[in-house]
């Protein structure tokens, strides 16, 4: 298997039918009127509430953003004389904005859903208050925003700590995966695993939809790892920690025997900490990724098991000198 990088992608755009099918449920929105707006596009992750809009002002409308009518804007517009909400709520519509989000369960008014609809904007209604839905959509768009990414190799979960191991054709990555989910690890994906960064500070992995819950085995063929070890042998996504580098001894130039001086690969510019493990006849892979993985595990706690002997290593050498 070729150790190559897939070219980065990262989505500009979703479209507002797209929004209401994936999310609907979980947002618990309702189409009112019809899908005339369905087709317009949300070209920001993020979310809007048009007060000053209805207000008159227009010079910063983040017009490319769901547009949310909550508490005071829905009491903003009822303030307001009949012919001065038409004409508010139409100027609004008049812009190029996704759609219109009306959230605490307030009725629309008929009048303003037909001017939504003759200037094909969509209206949809949630019983969420307003900045739960908006956080909750935030969550939702982000991710489908977020810059992706696909990398050559398998990702496990070890006793909670997201493993890549990867490595060139032929080095046992699958037979060592094996080994781990027989000692209780939780496959991610094999071969090819999609990367998603998040707010730049993570990356989230996951398997593409077609090769999920299964593995290839040289010499065995496809497997359904649930199927055999059982539902737990499954992750549908895990954050990343740690990456291995599976390498014949051959192409092994020189090996960190203390492992102070740390290694990185990066990912969508996100740095991830790097090791690279020789293979060779009678080494147990799955053993030593384990090992790994929970050295990892410890770091996160503070405890660098390389520099704590070290400085052990220089306080010895030190009370000698004095001695």
């Amino acid at each position: 298997m070729a150790d190559k990088k897939k070219s980065n992608k990262r989505r500009h755009e979703l479209s507002v039918g797209e929004f209401y099918e994936r999310y609907g449920n979980e947002l618990g929105l309702s189409l009112q009127g019809s899908d005339v707006g369905f087709g317009r596009l949300i070209k920001e992750p993020a979310i809007n509430r048009p007060g000053l809009v209805l207000a008159g002002f227009y010079t910063y409308f983040a017009f490319k953003r769901i547009q949310v009518i909550g508490n005071s804007e829905n009491s903003y517009l009822k303030s307001l004389t009949p012919l001065q909400r038409k004409k508010q709520f139409t100027d609004l519509c008049s812009r190029k904005i996704p759609c219109i989000v009306i959230s605490r369960g307030y009725e629309v008014d008929p009048e303003l859903l037909e001017i939504a609809e003759s200037k094909g904007i969509s209206i949809l209604k949630t019983k969420m208050i307003s900045m739960k839905f908006i956080n909750a959509a935030t969550i939702r768009l982000e991710w489908d925003f977020a810059p992706m990414t696909s990398e050559h190799g398998c990702m496990v979960d070890v006793q909670g700590i997201g493993v890549m191991v990867r490595g060139d054709s032929g080095t046992g990555k699958s037979e060592c995966v094996l080994g781990l989910i027989e000692r209780g690890a939780s496959l991610v994906a094999d071969d090819i695993v999609r990367y998603r960064s998040i707010e730049g500070r993570e990356l989230i992995g996951t398997s593409p939809s077609m090769g999920r819950f299964h593995m290839e085995v040289r010499g065995l063929g496809i497997i359904n790892v649930p199927r055999i070890f059982g539902v737990a042998s499954m992750r549908v996504e895990k954050r990343l920690d740690l990456v291995i580098t599976l390498r014949s001894v051959e192409k092994t130039q020189e090996i960190e025997r203390v492992g102070i001086r740390k290694k990185n690969y990066e990912i969508l510019n996100i740095k991830v900490p790097h090791i690279e493990l020789p293979v060779a006849p009678g080494r147990d892979m799955a053993s030593l990724v384990e090992v790994a993985a929970l050295d990892q595990k410890l770091k996160t706690f503070g405890h660098d098991s390389a520099i704590e002997f070290d400085k052990k290593l220089l306080k010895t050498i030190a009370e000698k000198r004095i001695g």
